[in-house]
This record gives structure tokens, C-alpha cells and sequence, in this order.
């Protein structure tokens, strides 16, 4: 008797489960970082996005 018919749906559920949570989860890494784009104010007022305030001039 052959367990094939039990082995390989185990394996490609293996290999699909987590794919789809991958898959998952960078969908929901893009659509927060589109929604942090969309409120972040450092774009508004042209700063680094290191934090510096380009206003001001300083280096710190």
C-alpha cells in the first residue's frame, strides 16, 4: 500500500499555508506603509527622514 496519496497534500500544505501568510503579510506591510505615507508630516514640510529639521539647518 502506498501512502503517496496522504504525502503529497501534506507536503503542498506545507509549502501553501505558509506561503499565503507571506503573502498575507506583505500585503499588510504595504497598505500600512501607504496609510503611514498618508499621514506622515515629515513629507509635508520637506524633511529628512532622519528626523533633522531642514528648516532650521542643523545637523544634529
Amino acid at each position: 500500500m502506498t501512502y503517496l496519496p496522504y504525502i503529497i497534500p501534506s507536503y503542498a500544505l506545507g509549502i501553501l499555508v505558509p506561503g499565503g501568510f507571506g503573502v498575507a503579510a506583505f500585503l499588510r506591510m504595504r497598505r500600512a506603509a501607504r496609510r503611514l505615507a498618508a499621514i506622515d508630516p515629515r513629507r509635508a514640510r520637506g524633511g529628512d527622514a532622519r528626523g533633522r529639521d531642514t528648516r532650521r539647518g542643523d545637523a544634529s
